[in-house]
């Protein structure tokens, strides 16, 4: 299941009696400790009826104890283990009991080896048994919580969870997946984006979901409850440059314009927001990219916009960039790009706006990456 799945089972007040939640993304891990904490503890007595273990510092026992205790002047528990993943044996072995196959021990000296092995890290390797054996018959006044990161897929709790649904998959998102996560975002806080400021933020912000969120929170704020977002708030709060001077640096690379590119880049920068400068041009590459596909696909310009994510009224301005810049070369430009943002996050000892005016020479003038422009970028 989704974290957005148990958020809503928390909104609705109806809890399962365990989860595990399985991922790196901690804002998806946040997520759903918050929502589960709010409708668990509802009416209770702060403090009585919460136990927070970490699993390297705990016994599966204790955690089985406390999640088996009653409430105290409440309906409901809350039980919460932290990084389950500890109770793993070390290089990630497997007890006999969750082996698939439940071959035997081929002769009588490695069976006694094997049980030796077993009985040195029993509390370990027994800890994902006993959990299945609670949750096969769990309190039923109890929330269990339990947060890991990787998990070994084929352990049989984890294979039980997923059967019964309480695995919550709390992995990061691909780059795809997160101009949905955008706009889900905004819709909840009741705004609605332009075309391609979903993207956009994804680019600028992603893929670390807790600078997603922040900066979705920041633009609904500054636009307004039910109003739409623009691609100039975008810059304005999220890239927090003058817009107008952001898009003439997009617009005049796009053109090839040196002098213009040169002349924007110096009102609008900062070191500061060098990378994400950086990060803005990735974006307004792909969109004329998207847009150049979408024309030798037989789309009208306006079409063509809307398949790029921009607003129609830029698709005479789009198209005249296409028919500038080759393919080829916007292909190039994203080599050249990847290349300035290595450079401005430690690979190169220039400074800041130097490797930005060495990109954009290079984006301007002649096709991306020429060994001498990039040799020149990573002094």
């Amino acid at each position: 299941m989704t974290p957005a799945q148990v958020v809503a089972e928390a909104k609705a007040r109806s809890l399962r009696p365990i989860y595990l939640v399985a991922g790196s993304e901690a804002h998806f891990v946040d997520e759903v400790v918050k929502a589960v904490r709010a409708a668990a503890l509802e009416g209770a007595v702060p403090g009585l009826n919460e136990d927070v273990f970490d699993a390297a510092e705990h016994r599966v026992e204790q955690v089985l104890a406390a999640a088996r205790t009653l409430p105290m002047m409440a309906p409901r528990r809350l039980v919460i283990v932290r990084q389950v993943e500890r109770w793993e044996p070390k290089g990630g072995a497997q007890s006999s009991a969750e082996s698939d196959d439940g071959a035997k021990a081929g002769d009588e000296k490695k069976g006694e080896k094997k049980a030796s092995d077993e009985k040195k890290s029993a509390s370990s390797k027994d800890a994902f048994e006993r959990l299945l054996e609670y949750a096969e018959a769990p309190s039923p006044t109890t929330t269990l919580l339990l947060v890991a990161g990787a998990l070994d897929k084929r352990r049989r709790f984890v294979q039980a969870a997923m059967r019964a649904g309480y695995l919550v998959n709390a992995d990061p998102l691909g780059r795809a997946e997160l101009p949905g996560f955008v706009e889900r975002l905004a819709r909840e806080r009741g705004n609605e984006l332009a075309a391609g400021v979903a993207d956009m933020v994804a680019e600028l912000s992603g893929p670390d979901l807790g600078a997603v969120v922040d900066a979705v929170e920041r633009l609904c704020l500054y636009a307004g409850r039910g109003q739409t977002v623009t691609e100039d708030m975008v810059a304005e709060c999220v890239v927090r440059l003058r817009g107008a001077s952001v898009w003439e640096l997009t617009n005049a690379v796009a053109r090839r314009d040196v002098a213009a590119a040169l002349t924007a880049l110096a009102d609008v920068f900062d070191p500061s927001e060098s990378v994400r400068l950086v990060a803005l041009l990735a974006w307004s590459t792909r969109q004329l990219l998207r847009f150049e596909s979408a024309l030798r696909q037989g789309a009208s310009p306006n079409e063509a916009a809307q398949r790029a994510g921009a607003p129609p009224f830029r698709a005479r301005e789009l198209a005249q960039q296409v028919r500038a810049v080759p393919r080829a070369t916007l292909e190039g430009w994203l080599v050249t790009l990847a290349d300035m943002d290595r450079a401005l996050k430690g690979a190169s000892r220039l400074p800041s706006r130097t490797i930005l005016e060495k990109g954009i020479l290079e984006l301007c003038g002649k096709p991306a990456g020429t060994s001498a422009t990039r040799r020149g970028m990573g002094a």
